[in-house]
């Protein structure tokens, strides 16, 4: 048999995401190289690793049995790489953290610099809904989750990082001739919301059902991106935050309207769990992170106080 380490890593993300697409897109690889990858996989076994039925992919259970075999595999190689780093005196190891969907727009600046000066660590970061986000810390599936708001059901440690606003924004191409009371914006207006799960939709429910509004038309989309979209498009208003729309906000495709009792403030933080045995890399990370985020938030966030009345 001459399959390869390539091949191993390919299938195993496979058998994870259930989808060639999801697979390719996770990778960054096209979908043709992934296919081709798991055919050339497939030819060195008279088993079937996979079958689709209708448009599904399945992996059987001799696919299964492979793919925890290619879990090891990689491990072990992971293991080596890191052994010879350790050896040479440069830190090394693997990074894990799950990102709730809009601290995408702030994680990254937190990572770069310790990302750059380490180079035996690498990293994997999830970016995903609030609740996946701490389905995977309680499965010990990550190092650090960063989170607008603390778990209520688990035992964290965390360190604060910078504010979360939300505002009430609209598409600049909507002139208000006669500006709507607070109750009609919500009443009258088609309202924009994060799908189910996302401590964004969370937030705005919250509002909603504080000031006991009843919103006239809900639209439901599944990424910060989308809701961004849809609201430059006017097709509608919604509650977003500051963080995701600063490069909108500059070249006035979207504006803030003002509504009392917002912004909403939340804090961004990184957490982890109590329990957690934190690898060399990942307290590494944490040391960094405590001695250099007001640095980070200085450099790259000062914009936000533009905004903040």
């Amino acid at each position: 048999m001459k399959y390869t380490l390539h091949q191993l890593q390919i299938f195993l993300e496979i058998s994870q995401c259930k989808s060639i697409t999801k697979t390719a897109e996770t990778l960054h690889l096209s979908q043709p190289a992934v296919s081709i990858q798991l055919k050339n996989l497939q030819d060195q076994f008279s088993i079937p690793l996979t079958e689709v039925v209708g448009r599904k992919l399945y992996v059987t259970e001799f696919g299964m049995e492979i793919a925890k075999a290619a879990q090891k595999i990689i491990e072990e190689v992971d293991a080596i790489n890191y052994k010879s780093l350790s050896y040479a005196g440069k830190l090394s190891g693997k990074i894990k953290i799950s990102v709730a969907s809009t601290g995408k727009y702030v994680m990254p600046y937190f990572l770069s610099d310790f990302m750059n000066k380490h180079k035996g660590v690498d990293l994997i970061m999830d970016v995903t809904n609030k609740t996946k986000v701490l389905r995977s810390m309680e499965r010990n599936e990550v190092d650090f989750a960063l989170v607008s708001v603390l778990p209520k059901k688990l035992k964290v440690n965390s360190v604060e990082l910078m504010q979360n606003q939300l505002y009430f924004v609209g598409g600049s191409q909507l002139e208000l001739e006669q500006v709507p009371t607070q109750k009609e914006l919500f009443t009258k207006l088609p309202l924009i919301y994060r799908e189910e799960g996302s401590a964004t939709r969370n937030a705005m429910e919250q509002f909603i059902t504080k000031h006991s509004y009843q919103v006239r038309k809900k639209i439901e989309l599944t990424s910060n991106e989308a809701v961004k979209q849809a609201v430059q498009a006017g097709l509608g208003f919604s509650i977003m935050p500051l963080i995701g729309i600063k490069n909108e906000l500059k070249e006035k495709e979207l504006q803030i309207i003002p509504v009392k009792g917002l912004p909403i403030s939340t804090t961004w933080q990184v957490i982890w769990l109590s329990s957690k045995n934190l690898s060399p890399a990942a307290k590494t990370y944490l040391e960094y992170l405590k001695l250099n985020k007001e640095r980070i938030i200085e450099s790259h966030f000062s914009w936000i106080k533009n905004y903040q009345s």
